[in-house]
């Protein structure tokens, strides 16, 4: 048998502490895994920004990538590794380039998801382009706000139509609000969407490959406190956690998307996702607190999958599966959910990579329960409190965050 190295890379920009913990425990684990007639070992560092060589090989076999959904030199290096080097990333450059919340309302409105009523406005202003007068002239259509109110009804939301971490989202409760967030929109292009009101849950579930977590969220409450620490068993029922995960592995899959997360409000025992396409969700121990150890754990057994079985990298999205199913109008939409759920489980390899994980790395539990006790740990939780709270807060978060990790590992345990 060949002594073989995979590569990771974590391609970074302001992150700070999961990679720190994802480093530790992976050399915590020292993996040797025996696959494939050979002998793996895991070697990871963090992925420079420097010039490139088009033709130069890329020396990773996967990319763990948090930067380039806005950082351009990374995303080229990236596409350009996918393309020449057999690269497997998280996430696909192109779908997270081309595909925003408008593209992602379509498509799942399309399959069948009870998606809000959600409607495109023009921009309230614009660039000058010199076509842009002839353009407005001759197929600009004067419209009337209010009327547009009265249709979609009162509350709604007004909010970019490609998203972007809360900016430029309003919610809007009479047309004196929506005249006046229109007003102030400016050059944005925003979407209107009915409210789902009211509702009696709202639930984030996080996809990292073919695993799930559900948490309820308060987008209401402080940043640290959103991601609430309730237990799944108090806010869903088993078939509603299925559903959800149902949901979010069908929409990732559709996209290409190995980490997603999926916000949904529940109302009258229908849950309506809201807001889906988020391929680079927050993974910040200052809002995750309690779940950010499965995060890290997640991160963990899903590149080192992809690392030791070379999983092959779809470059193209093919959607027509899942459209196949979604003219099957006759059929209920959970069953034609169910098999969109089955799709995805076969592009995320679910099976294999959980027969995987249960012979390779089943003292991932113990070493992450023993790392997230260390110095090491509350010193990764400590630098991102620091980077992020004035200094005389630091101390008093970096308690806050560490408990609530403690409780984790203690409720693991139990």
């Amino acid at each position: 048998m060949a002594d073989v190295t995979r590569r990771i890379g974590l391609s970074l920009g302001a992150d700070i502490c999961w990679p720190i913990c994802y480093e530790e425990i992976v050399k915590k684990l020292d993996l040797n895994i025996a696959h494939g007639g050979d002998n793996v070992r895991i070697h990871v560092d963090r992925v420079t920004i420097e010039p490139f060589d088009l033709r130069q090989p890329c020396k990773y076999d996967v990319v763990l990538d948090r930067l380039t959904h806005w950082y351009h030199v990374s995303r080229e290096w990236i596409k350009k590794a996918i393309l020449m080097d057999g690269l497997y990333v998280l996430n696909n450059p192109w779908s997270v380039q081309a595909n925003e919340k408008h593209t992602s309302y379509c498509a799942m409105m399309q399959l069948g998801m009870p998606i809000p009523e959600t409607l495109m406005l023009p921009p309230k202003s614009y660039e000058d382009l010199p076509d842009l007068k002839p353009t407005l002239k001759q197929y600009a259509k004067l419209f009337d706000l209010g009327a547009i109110g009265r249709q979609l009804g009162y509350p709604m939301f007004m909010k970019p139509y490609d998203g972007g971490g809360w900016k430029g989202v309003s919610r809007i409760d009479n047309e004196q609000k929506l005249r006046q967030a229109y007003e102030d929109s400016g050059k944005l292009v925003m979407h209107l969407q009915k409210a789902v009101d009211p509702f009696d849950c709202f639930i984030r579930c996080i996809g990292l490959g073919p695993q799930t977590t559900i948490v309820r969220y308060d987008p209401s409450a402080p940043l640290h406190d959103r991601y609430t620490m309730d237990q799944q068993k108090t806010f869903v029922n088993d078939d509603e956690a299925q559903l959800l995960r149902d949901t979010t592995l069908t929409i990732n899959a559709f996209f290409g998307w190995d980490f997603n997360s999926c916000e949904a409000l529940r109302k009258d025992g229908v849950w309506h996702p809201i807001d889906f396409a988020n391929p680079c969700p927050d993974s910040q121990v200052t809002s995750l607190h309690y779940h950010f150890p499965w995060l890290v754990k997640a991160n963990v057994r899903w590149s080192i999958y992809c690392a030791v079985t070379k999983k092959k990298f779809r470059k193209n999205l093919d959607w027509a599966p899942f459209y196949e199913i979604a003219a099957e109008r006759n059929v209920p939409y959970r069953e034609r959910l169910r098999a969109y759920a089955k799709i995805a489980a076969e592009r995320f390899e679910t099976a294999r990579f959980e027969e995987f994980c249960h012979q390779h790395l089943k003292n991932l539990d113990e070493v992450a329960h023993e790392f997230f006790a260390t110095p090491v740990a509350r010193d990764a939780v400590k630098k991102k409190t620091a980077a992020l709270f004035p200094a005389h807060e630091v101390e008093a978060f970096t308690d806050l965050f560490f408990k609530r990790i403690q409780k984790w590992r203690a409720e693991a345990r139990a």
